[in-house]
C-alpha cells in the first residue's frame, strides 16, 4: 500500500490511525522510513541518516525504494519490506515518483492518493512552521502527477476531522 499525496494532505496522520486500528493484525507492517533529516516532535516518526551514509547505503542495495525530494532523501529498508515474502501488507508513506519501482518489485500495489483542497494544504503546511510563505506557494504548484502501470488506484479525500476519513482509509487497506 502506497500512500501518496502532496504535503499536508494528511497522510502521516492517516496510516498513524491505521497503525492504531490494526496493531493487532499481524497481516500489516508499517516499516519506518529513511530520511535524511534530524526528527523532530512535530514530524513524522524516522530513522535519520546522514546524507553521506544515505548514499552508502542506497549504493549498498540497502533500500527497496528511495528518493529524493524537497532537498531531502528518503528511504524504504529491504529488511522494511520483507515480511512481503510471508504476504504481509506494508503501508508506507512514499514519493509519488517511486510508484513504477515499487510496482517493478513483483508484489501486488495499491496506490491510497490522499487528496485534498489547495486551501486548505496550505492552511496544514503553514501550521507546521517549517516552510515560508514562499515555500509553501512553491509546494501548491508543483505537478506531481500519479502514473500506475499495473497498481490498483485508489483516491481518499481529507478535508474533515482524520478520525472521520480513517475508515475509509483502513477499509482501502483491508479490502485491497
Amino acid at each position: 500500500m502506497l500512500v501518496v499525496g502532496p504535503s499536508g494532505s494528511g497522510k502521516d496522520t492517516l496510516i498513524n490511525l491505521s497503525r492504531q486500528a490494526l496493531i493487532d493484525d499481524a497481516r500489516f507492517i508499517f516499516p519506518r522510513r529513511v530520511i535524511t533529516r534530524m526528527a523532530q516532535a512535530d514530524a513524522e516518526d524516522h530513522d535519520t541518516m546522514d546524507l553521506a551514509a544515505f548514499e552508502r547505503a542506497e549504493a549498498a542495495g540497502e533500500f527497496a525504494l528511495s528518493w529524493g525530494a524537497h532537498g531531502l532523501r528518503y528511504g524504504i529498508t529491504a529488511n522494511g519490506v520483507a515480511l512481503l515474502q510471508e504476504g504481509h501488507t506494508a503501508i508506507i508513506n512514499v514519493s509519488r515518483q517511486v510508484i513504477g519501482a515499487a510496482e517493478a518489485l513483483g508484489h501486488r500495489v495499491t496506490v491510497l492518493s490522499i487528496v485534498c483542497d489547495p486551501m486548505l494544504l496550505a492552511e496544514r503546511i503553514a501550521k507546521r512552521g517549517r516552510e515560508n510563505a514562499d515555500d509553501i506557494s512553491k509546494r501548491l504548484k508543483r505537478e506531481a502527477p500519479i502514473q500506475v502501470t499495473t497498481a490498483r488506484l485508489i483516491e481518499i479525500r481529507n478535508e474533515t476531522r482524520p478520525e472521520e476519513v480513517s475508515a475509509a482509509f483502513i477499509d482501502a487497506i483491508t479490502s485491497a
